[in-house]
């Protein structure tokens, strides 16, 4: 019997134009290293460090990962300068991609009723970012990171979307097995792999993301206001 709800983020409950979300995150961080690396270099190295961060299956923590591999592109340079300097930009330049992202009173209402028909409630966002940057997220979402019992970031996790061990370890750290969870979330491909542990899943299809032309299979799936419809018959 399903008790607990696990959620994506950005695209579920935190409506997103990516592009617009990528162009300013970059641009921001740009900004912020323009002394110490050239803002192309920059995100080239970034997002290689994130592949690998994504591909990894071996029990490490992604900030680990993705640092390893960020302090070898950078070769010659002092990773301790640059690791500063994330630490500030998710403090500063970060809060602009904020223009990027709007609310969802359906999903807002759906975790409400869900909250108060006892379920437990989990934030699933593929751990790419630092905590902070994470829970920034969850409140321009319209929630606090304490109206869940969990939130998945990169300082904690040891994997990314959509390898199905980061669904392990989540399910592991909550204490579940995956019939009494259902993944709610817009990634075909990073979401729905819960399916195969044996979690129910709803896809959200406001800000669907399906990269092949494979068949679709979920448990659920419709709009945001489907999803409210659905939490209010549970």
């Amino acid at each position: 019997m399903i008790d607990t709800v696990l959620f994506d983020l950005d695209g579920t409950l935190l409506p997103l134009d990516m592009d617009k979300f990528i162009k300013i995150y970059f641009e921001e961080m740009g900004r912020k290293f323009y002394d110490l690396i050239e803002p192309k270099k920059l995100a080239s190295h970034i997002w290689a460090a994130t592949e690998v961060m994504v591909k990894n299956i071996e029990p490490r923590a992604n900030e680990e990962v993705f640092m390893e591999k960020f302090g070898q592109l950078i070769e010659g340079s002092d990773l301790r300068v640059f690791q500063q300097r994330f630490d500030e930009y998710y403090d500063q330049g970060f809060l602009k991609v904020r223009e990027a992202v709007a609310e969802s009173p359906a999903m807002q209402k759906s975790v409400r009723v869900l909250r108060d028909k006892g379920y437990q409630l989990t934030i699933a966002t593929n751990p790419l970012f630092p905590r902070k940057a994470i829970y920034r997220r969850i409140e321009w979402a319209g929630f606090k990171p304490s109206d869940f019992s969990y939130v998945s970031y990169y300082e904690l996790n040891h994997y990314c979307k959509p390898q199905i061990q980061y669904y392990q370890e989540v399910l592991q750290a909550i204490h579940k097995t995956p019939e009494q969870c259902l993944m709610v979330g817009n990634d075909v491909q990073e979401d729905l792999i819960a399916g195969k542990l044996g979690l129910e899943t709803y896809l959200i299809t406001d800000y669907l993301i399906h990269r092949t032309g494979e068949p679709i299979q979920s448990t659920y799936q419709g709009t945001y206001q489907d999803f409210l419809k659905y939490a209010e018959g549970l």
